[in-house]
């Protein structure tokens, strides 16, 4: 069974940094990507970043662009998020999550990710 377990967030100012964290057990995650969503009070769920698992490939919504960077740690199977100069607007739940699929070409929809974690707040106070 996979299960995938973010923590990291909080409440803090903007300008500042935070780093959400992803542990991700259950399967062998070799040639997956693996994604962050963040999803604000009243609105979709949206992309924000990225990675496949093997290889490192990197992608990100333009809106975080230069200021989040995504990682992962192979030997803890742990996926990261820094977050830098945090805005208002990135305030949300930040979910983690698996796309459906090994080795499939990475993709920015929530619908293409079948294993999900349960969440961490983020809220960024102006």
């Amino acid at each position: 069974q996979v299960q995938l377990v973010e923590s990291g967030g909080g409440l803090v100012q903007a300008g500042d940094s935070l780093r959400l964290s992803c542990a991700a057990s259950g399967r062998t995650f070799t040639g997956y990507v693996m994604g962050w969503f963040r999803q604000a009070p009243g609105k979709e769920r949206e992309f924000v970043s990225a990675i496949r698992w093997s290889g490192g490939s990197t992608y990100y919504a333009d809106s975080v662009k230069g200021r989040f960077t995504i990682s992962r740690d192979n030997a803890k199977n742990t996926v990261y998020l820094q977050m830098n100069s945090l805005k208002p607007e990135d305030t949300a739940v930040y979910y983690c999550a698996t796309m459906r699929g090994r080795y499939s070409p990475a993709s920015y929809s929530p619908d293409d990710y079948d294993y999900w974690g349960q969440g961490t707040q983020v809220t960024v106070s102006s």
